[in-house]
């Protein structure tokens, strides 16, 4: 019976009755129990392209253009991509479809998502604490940007040698220690000669400060109505930047050195497969690009179609994403290429990874080409589209993540206003630390740890809380009910995920875990020949620790308010809550005009405490 079923804790899809059924019954009476509030309407992507764009600008970040290519040379050549393409169908396929299906299925941010375990809560906190990290410093170098987006208009650039104040700098090749672009990105930019390290941050640097206002003027402007502003706003910002890329490969390709830098890209040294630092590596190049674990890419996957196929995204997006990697080396290494050959030195000597690549060695390369004012600007442009697409993904996994506990606030546009206002300043004054004369110290302080270790435990707890205590044939089940017409590659594509997800991505969490603890205790953290203090370690290991605590300080809160033995306390908390598919079913049931409290088949629904008190509530007042 139905009653004996409810008892085991789960109702299969088979044993609910559909609502077009319900329709000839006899009618219930009314239950006891107050109706639950209505949530006010969800925005939806206008559509799929609108979603796979935003995804697509998401990953496509800075990362792509400036550490792939670095990483690549570094690691091996060509070799480094057999532990990268390895890395990404072990654990950022897996991870990457993960998150995509948890947010369409329980249309939830990061935190109210974690409806399906409240056990694990602290997972969503803990997102939401490194994406808070994240776009503290990301909007800086969008910042950075800005200044050499404005510098480029000048003719000469003035970081070239052709500035009347860098001649004598260029003339004078025997006791030069750097060069022009070193040194207008040094004391120009940032300041950094002025600082002593991180406990000397200086006064803050002006010219930076209203490019930092700028920038989050333009992601306020960009998010005031949320997907359905930022979802038009993709299709310039995530497909200019392969336009550029192109423009810059046919350029570079037309140069003398150019296939000297390529071949320094791509040239493969199989020795390195040896080496652990290559496969950890290639994993954290893999988290670093495609977004996982802070909340951005199950932000935008809530605001789906419910059936929408997220297999199908999921492979267009990470494939995508990693053949731009691919794609931006041959124009990054072109052009680095000829320099190296204007210079007469090796290409290793001019290459350089993050902001080093990006504001120093790129930019210098491009100051030799003819008409370098229009690279220089079209350049930066990239940048600029890059940076703010990625930061479009973070502000949204937060703004989500908050309206989702608040509903008010979406509701209400002069609220939500309000608050996207409020949240941008905050962030806005809090980034001034990150652009005073020490700024840089603090940037790569918090650069290195936000997305460290805390980062990937997170990941690790979610996929093990999904995989079992959630489970891992229920969450299967999951997105075969969501994929409707299911083709048959989808669902043997599943059994690989399902593997993954059991196997072989926890494992290598564990073992990229395992090397990030050894290597941060082996070696010290260092800007140029700045070597950081102890307590700056530990501050940065702090911001680290207090991410993924998140998760053991909720799953006591979780605990605690179960009743009965300990072990009764954790079965109950991972229980799904009552509210949980309750988005779903209303979605693909308004068109039914179906009452909110029916459940739609195929659905699973797991009943818990709350229902059975229900029950005898009724069948006492009843009697």
């Amino acid at each position: 019976s139905f009653l004996s079923m409810a008892q085991n804790g789960v109702v299969s899809s088979h044993d609910v009755i559909s609502p077009v059924s319900q329709t000839r019954t006899e009618p219930q009476p009314p239950s006891s129990a107050p109706a639950p509030p209505a949530q006010p309407p969800r925005d939806q992507w206008g559509g799929k392209y609108e979603f796979l764009l935003s995804c697509i600008g998401y990953c496509v970040g800075l990362g792509n253009v400036w550490r792939f290519p670095y990483l690549c040379y570094r690691n091996g050549g060509g070799v480094f991509l057999i532990p990268y393409f390895i890395m990404l169908f072990f654990t950022g396929m897996p991870l990457f479809l993960m998150e995509l299906s948890l947010g369409q299925y329980g249309a939830a941010g990061p935190i109210t998502v974690w409806k399906c375990c409240p056990l694990l809560k602290g997972i969503g906190i803990g997102m939401l604490c490194v994406s808070i990290l994240v776009c503290l410093y990301y909007n800086v170098i969008i910042a950075w940007t800005f200044y050499y987006l404005g510098s480029s208009f000048q003719s000469p650039l003035p970081w070239s040698c052709d500035a009347l104040h860098n001649i004598p700098l260029c003339r004078n090749k025997t006791n030069v220690t750097q060069s022009p672009s070193e040194v207008f990105w040094n004391e120009k930019v940032l300041g950094v000669v002025y600082s002593k390290g991180l406990h000397d941050p200086g006064p803050v640097r002006w010219p930076l400060a209203l490019c930092l206002l700028a920038a989050w003027v333009v992601i306020f402007l960009c998010m005031l109505k949320g997907i359905r502003s930022s979802g038009k706003v993709v299709y310039v910002t995530a497909t200019f930047p392969y336009f550029v890329l192109l423009v810059l490969i046919i350029r570079g390709a037309t140069l003398e050195g150019s296939l000297n830098g390529v071949a320094f890209y791509l040239t493969p040294n199989w020795a390195h497969l040896a080496n652990a630092q290559v496969w950890n590596d290639a994993a954290s190049q893999i988290f670093y690009s495609l977004g996982i674990g802070v909340g951005g890419l199950l932000s935008m996957a809530s605001y789906n179609k419910f059936d929408n196929n997220v297999i199908r995204d999921t492979l267009i997006i990470t494939i995508g994403n990693c053949g731009t990697s691919f794609f931006a080396g041959f124009a990054i290494f072109s052009i680095l290429g000829h320099m190296a050959w204007r210079k007469g030195v090796p290409v290793g000597q001019v290459a350089d990874s993050g902001p080093g690549l990006a504001f120093v060695a790129y930019p210098e390369a491009l100051a030799l080409l003819p008409g370098s004012v229009f690279w220089s600007i079209l350049f930066f442009l990239m940048l600029f589209m890059l940076g703010v697409d990625t930061l479009f993904g973070n502000m949204e996994g937060i703004c989500t993540a908050v309206m989702d506990e608040f509903p008010q606030l979406r509701s209400n546009l002069k609220h939500k206003t309000l608050f996207l206002a409020l949240l941008c300043f905050a962030f806005y004054l809090m980034g001034l630390l990150l652009i005073t004369d020490g700024g840089i110290y603090w940037f790569t302080l918090i650069d290195s740890f936000s997305t460290s270790f805390g980062l990937i435990i997170i990941t690790l707890f979610m996929c093990i809380g999904i995989s079992f205590f959630y489970g891992v044939n229920q969450f299967c089940q999951d997105i075969v009910d969501m994929i409707c017409h299911c083709p048959p590659w989808c669902t043997k594509l599943l059994f690989y995920f399902k593997a993954c997800w059991v196997v072989f991505t926890p494992f290598l969490l564990t073992f990229i875990l395992t090397y990030i603890f050894i290597e941060m205790y082996r070696t010290s953290l260092h800007y140029g020949t700045y070597v950081y203090p102890t307590w700056g370690k530990a501050l940065g290991v702090c911001m680290g620790a207090f991410c993924c605590l998140q998760i053991l300080i909720w799953a006591i809160v979780a605990v605690s308010k179960e009743s009965g033995t300990l072990r009764d306390r954790f079965q109950k908390s991972i229980r799904p809550l009552n509210s949980w598919r309750v988005n779903n079913i209303n979605t693909t049931t308004q068109d039914q005009h179906v009452e909110p409290q029916r459940v739609d088949g195929p659905f699973t629904v797991n009943l818990t405490e709350a229902d059975f008190t229900s029950m005898n509530w009724e069948a006492i007042s009843e009697a």
